[in-house]
């Protein structure tokens, strides 16, 4: 009788162990529930603190940066420091110009448009894209563009631990991805093209040799000749903690466009308001 009560006992606290498992296990999600899951996170986004890697491809090949970032959302205040570099941007101070202290000559503090050209040159995004908003706006963009068709254009494509995070890894594929011909409307300049059609202003310089930079004067009926989407490739592995990017590898017609890395992510860490000014006793300004 011992021994039955026993085996009894064996079978119902397995029975118990398996419960737990299987109430312990992840819920199966889709693609549409991972990427707009995604977006609400960053909607939802205050704060954070990440060392960022960037791959650009630019006018003599591939451009690489890395950089510390610290990122306070609204209102808008960013630090970053790049080998020695300093960049401050706070929303509101100082006539909203980047205050910069460079590590070469001439060695003095400068105040710089964040979209003139000594901060833009031969980079794909201003301090305006910093953080994740501005990716997140291009793919819910795309999102909402082919909900009809949304299985057709993004997949989930299982889980893998990149950059040291367990991630979702979604492949957003553009079959469609082709270059059409844009008429300049009034006051159009390549950047208000940029964000009218959702697509990089990078890919118009690239793909329109005449013209010299971001800042080349266009003049209404010029035709253009434009991208019909961001990008024809994109993997894109997301945080299964916190439901933010972490790698995200853009890829047009040539091959890779750009891609960029988030290491050692901090979500709505505590930052204090002094590490958004130049007198911070950590910083040297």
């Amino acid at each position: 009788m011992l021994k039955v009560r026993n085996y009894i006992y064996i079978v119902l606290l397995l029975s118990l162990c398996l419960s737990k498992e299987s109430f312990a296990q992840k819920p199966t999600l889709t693609a549409k529930e991972v990427v707009f899951k995604m977006v609400k996170s960053i909607h939802d986004l205050e704060r954070l603190k990440y060392s960022l890697k960037i791959i650009e491809r630019g006018k003599k090949g591939f451009n690489h940066y890395e950089s510390s970032v610290k990122l306070n959302r609204k209102p808008r205040k960013i630090y970053l420091y790049i080998k020695g570099i300093e960049l401050l941007w706070v929303q509101g101070w100082n006539g909203n110009k980047a205050y910069v202290k460079p590590n070469s000559f001439p060695y003095v503090n400068l105040s710089l448009d964040p979209l003139g050209y000594l901060m833009r040159q031969d980079q794909h995004h201003t301090l305006n894209e910093m953080g994740v908003d501005y990716f997140a706006s291009i793919i819910e963009y795309i999102a909402l563009k082919k909900m009809d068709q949304f299985d057709t254009y993004f997949k989930l494509e299982g889980e893998e631990r990149i950059n040291n995070r367990p991630c979702y890894k979604i492949i957003i594929d553009n079959k469609d991805f082709a270059y059409e011909n844009y008429t300049v409307g009034d006051n159009e300049s390549i950047t208000s093209i940029a964000r009218k059609l959702h697509i990089s202003e990078y890919m118009i310089l690239e793909v329109n040799p005449k013209l010299n930079d971001y800042f080349h004067i266009l003049k209404k009926g010029q035709v253009l000749k434009v991208p019909n989407a961001y990008a024809k490739h994109v993997t894109l592995y997301i945080d299964q903690l916190y439901f933010l990017p972490i790698s995200i590898k853009i890829l047009d017609d040539k091959g890779l466009f750009e891609q960029y890395d988030y290491h050692f992510l901090q979500v709505n860490p505590k930052i204090d308001d002094a590490e958004f000014t130049k007198t911070y006793k950590d910083y040297k300004f």
